[in-house]
């Protein structure tokens, strides 16, 4: 069984920087895909960032340029950092993982809020 515990959220203004991190358990954590989902209220859940085990990372067209989706497989720890915040990054985000062949992510953190004030 695969357990995500995210870290690294909080409140920040807009234009800072906050760094999100998984700690994940189970083997085979390189083998993975890992990812960050985000919702927010009265808004649909998106895929913010993903990275193959392999290195290949996609971002949602709206945080290009801004997030960077990055991982330790020593430390089974997958980071997110984000610059340049704003407040329409305000939401819950929640870390993901899967095993690569699968198409939708299995396992899924408690989240972590991200408030961007103005």
């Amino acid at each position: 069984q695969v357990q995500l515990v995210e870290s690294g959220g909080g409140l920040v203004q807009a234009g800072g920087s906050l760094r999100l991190a998984c700690a994940t358990s189970g083997t085979f954590f390189s083998s993975y895909t890992m990812g960050w989902y985000r919702q927010a209220p009265e808004k649909q859940r998106e895929l913010v960032a993903s990275m193959t085990s392999g290195g290949n990372t996609n971002y949602l067209d709206s945080v290009k340029g801004r997030f960077t989706i990055s991982r330790d497989n020593a430390k089974n720890t997958v980071y997110l950092q984000m610059n340049s915040l704003k407040p329409e990054d305000t939401a819950v985000y929640y870390c993901v993982s899967k095993r690569a062949w699968r198409p939708q992510f299995d396992y899924w953190g408690q989240g972590t809020q991200v408030t961007v004030s103005t």
